[in-house]
């Protein structure tokens, strides 16, 4: 299933990914730090949602209280409960 996610407090606007069987796929940023978010989708693709959660929910940049990479595991559990 497709998703879109429209990011709070990071320079992204906005992350697509799709959820298939479980694992993530197609992650996408729109905004934000091009080369560093390419590579996360990368490093995420095909990845158990629950896994990727783990590893970076709680990340922060700099004086942020979330992170590109936090966005997206926010994203990931609203679409968990969709």
């Amino acid at each position: 299933m497709h998703y879109e996610y429209k990011t709070k407090g990071t320079c992204s606007q906005m992350i697509f990914f799709d959820v298939e069987d479980g694992k993530v796929h197609n992650v996408q940023f729109l905004g934000g730090c091009n080369g560093n978010l390419k590579g996360i989708g990368a490093l995420v693709e095909g990845m158990r949602v629950e896994e990727v959660i783990s590893r970076v929910e709680g990340i922060r940049c700099g004086m942020k209280s979330t992170s590109c990479p936090d966005q997206l595991a926010r994203a990931l559990k609203e679409a968990s409960n969709t």
